[in-house]
């Protein structure tokens, strides 16, 4: 029987290790196969690893140094968060795990520092600040927009940019705009609800109206762009498989002196109508390559939102390369992606 132990800061670290009804740990025992439990002594808490095989009990070990590492940010370790640790350990990456460190992006008004969850977000944010444009590309739970606003509101705080701009495409998906009450503003709020809501959380109510008031903050559809030079500003344009390739160039030219831009999007969520081009997919083939210019892919495993989230993206995935090879072969008629 191997044994491996790991000593904890406090009770309250190995209460957040263990998660709820332990179920953190459980996730743990399941995947490598071995025991996990809490021990008490004079010298302190500590976890206690045994398990038959030693290559198991060793990667347990590294999972469980990582969750408290987590849980010394003041929260219980999230299950995603153990899921994701387990498979990176699994794949020979908890080395690279390892190596994120403690990088605080920005602190929410209740206090909850921001960070990247995953190794793809780590990459994403340190591609946002090395480079002026900055694409980020993937599945829905990645943190995509949430991590770009996050910076937006870190660079403006550090009085790096004078102010943020927030920009949608006002596509529907299968709805019309014209079937919502009130005027224009009111008609697209809805479709710019997720950056409030970001907002929201890192500036509080009172401060964001404060800076939308002053200017300092602006959000609107992506058609009021055209014919502006953004300069000293952080913009972000989310949604981006949503613009066409000419409403992309536009964009992507608006940009001013001492700026930087983000583009977010999911070239598998595009609402464009079916024979229209997405204008991320375009731009991501067309300005690979360009100094200054960082493109980056985002994959299921960089999914922070519920378990479930990931096996979903997973499913689509292969249903839609089965609906492609069928197609190619003259088998059965399949889903299409693209709308009718």
């Amino acid at each position: 029987m191997e044994k491996r132990t790991v000593k904890m800061d406090s009770a309250e670290i190995t209460a957040r290790v263990f998660g709820a009804f332990d179920k953190n740990v459980a996730l743990v025992e399941k995947a490598f196969s071995v025991i996990v439990r809490n021990r008490s002594g004079e010298d302190g808490d500590a976890v206690v690893i045994e398990g038959e095989k030693a290559h198991d009990v060793e990667d347990a070990e590294q999972v469980v140094r990582q969750m408290r590492l987590v849980a010394r940010q003041g929260d219980v370790v999230p299950e995603q968060s153990v899921r994701y640790l387990i498979d990176m350990t699994r794949a020979g990456q908890g080395e690279t795990v390892a190596s994120m460190g403690d990088d605080c992006i920005s602190v929410t008004v209740r206090g909850k520092p921001i960070k990247a969850k995953t190794v793809g977000q780590k990459q994403y944010v340190d591609a946002i600040r090395k480079n002026t444009v900055t694409f980020g590309v993937g599945p829905a739970g990645t943190g995509k927009t949430y991590l770009a606003v996050a910076m937006a509101v870190k660079a403006l705080r550090d009085k790096q940019v004078s102010r943020i701009i927030l920009t949608r495409p006002a596509i529907e998906a299968g709805e019309r705009l014209g079937f919502l009450p009130g005027d224009l503003q009111s008609k697209i709020d809805p479709y710019l609800r997720p950056l409030y809501d970001a907002l929201f959380e890192m500036m509080g109510p009172e401060n964001y109206h404060s800076c939308l008031e002053k200017q300092t903050i602006e959000i609107a559809p992506l058609a009021y762009m055209r014919g502006r030079t953004l300069d000293d500003s952080f913009i972000i344009l989310d949604e981006a498989q949503n613009a066409t390739p000419e409403q992309m160039k536009m964009f992507l030219t608006r940009l001013g002196f001492n700026s930087k831009a983000v583009i977010t999007g999911d070239l598998t969520q595009t609402d464009l109508p079916r024979g229209t081009k997405s204008g991320l997919g375009a731009a991501v083939k067309i300005l690979g390559g360009i100094e200054d210019i960082a493109i980056h892919h985002f994959t299921d495993k960089d999914v922070v939102r519920h378990h479930l989230v990931q096996k979903i993206i997973q499913a689509y995935e292969k249903f839609e390369r089965e609906s492609r090879d069928g197609a190619e072969t003259g088998g059965k008629k399949y889903y299409r992606k693209d709308k009718k």
